[in-house]
C-alpha cells in the first residue's frame, strides 16, 4: 500500500512550485491539485456553492474526485502532493461556517465523509507565512487568477489553521523568509524524516 503525504497551507504560499522543483531532482512521485474536470461539472450543472442543496452537490463531486486521485496514489510506494483528502475535508465542513450558515454538511454528506476519512495522508506539512507576505506574493504570480484569494485570506485562513493546529499527524514550516528553493529543500528533508522514522520504528 503506498504511503501519501501532503502538503498545506494557502493559496499563493508556494506548494505548486515546491512541488515542481521537488519532481526535479528526487524520484518521489509528485500528485498536483486537479481540478478542472470538477469545476466543469459544476459549471455545466450551474451549481451555486452558497446555495445549501447545491453546495452539497458541489462537496460530493470534489469528494468523489479526491478518493479517485488517492486511489490511483496507491500505485506508488511514497506520494507527495498538493493538497489531498485533509483539504476536501476541511473545506467541506469549514466554508458554510465562514459564511455564518448552519447547514450541518457533517449530517449530510456523512457517508462520503466517512469514506474520504479513509483517504488521508499519513502526514501533513502546512506551509505558513505572514498574511502580507501571502498578499505580495499573489500580487506577483501572473499565472493564475486567485479570484477566491481574498475571502480566503480573511475568512477561511484563520480557521484552517486552527484546524490544521489541532490534528496530530500535522508539521508547520514558516516559509515567511524562504526563497522557493529554501521551502523545497526543506520539504525534501520534512519528508525523508517521515520515511526515516517509520524505518527505525519497524526495526524497533
Amino acid at each position: 500500500m503506498g504511503r501519501v503525504f501532503s502538503l498545506q497551507g494557502s493559496m499563493a504560499v508556494g506548494k505548486t512550485t515546491a512541488l515542481k522543483l521537488i519532481e526535479q531532482v528526487t524520484t518521489y512521485h509528485i500528485s498536483f491539485e486537479e481540478n478542472q474536470q470538477v469545476i466543469k461539472a459544476i459549471n455545466r450543472r450551474q451549481l451555486d456553492k452558497n446555495n445549501q442543496k447545491d453546495y452539497l452537490e458541489i462537496q460530493k463531486l470534489w469528494i468523489k474526485e479526491e478518493i479517485v486521485r488517492w486511489q490511483n496514489n496507491q500505485k506508488y510506494p511514497i506520494t507527495l502532493q498538493d493538497f489531498g483528502a485533509e483539504e476536501i475535508e476541511f473545506y467541506t465542513l469549514n466554508y458554510p461556517l465562514s459564511l455564518h450558515k448552519n447547514w450541518k454538511v457533517e449530517h449530510s454528506l456523512n457517508k462520503p465523509l466517512q469514506q474520504l476519512k479513509r483517504c488521508q495522508p499519513e502526514r501533513i506539512l502546512f506551509l505558513d507565512a505572514q498574511d502580507t507576505i501571502l498578499e505580495k506574493r499573489k500580487q506577483t504570480d501572473s499565472l493564475r487568477s486567485r479570484s477566491f484569494f481574498d475571502y480566503q485570506l480573511k475568512h477561511l485562513l484563520p480557521l484552517k489553521r486552527d484546524w490544521f493546529s489541532k490534528k496530530e499527524n500535522v508539521d508547520f514550516l514558516d516559509v515567511s523568509y524562504l526563497t522557493k528553493e529554501q521551502t523545497a529543500k526543506q520539504v525534501v528533508l520534512w519528508l525523508e524524516r517521515q520515511i526515516k522514522n517509520d524505518e527505525k520504528n519497524k526495526l524497533s
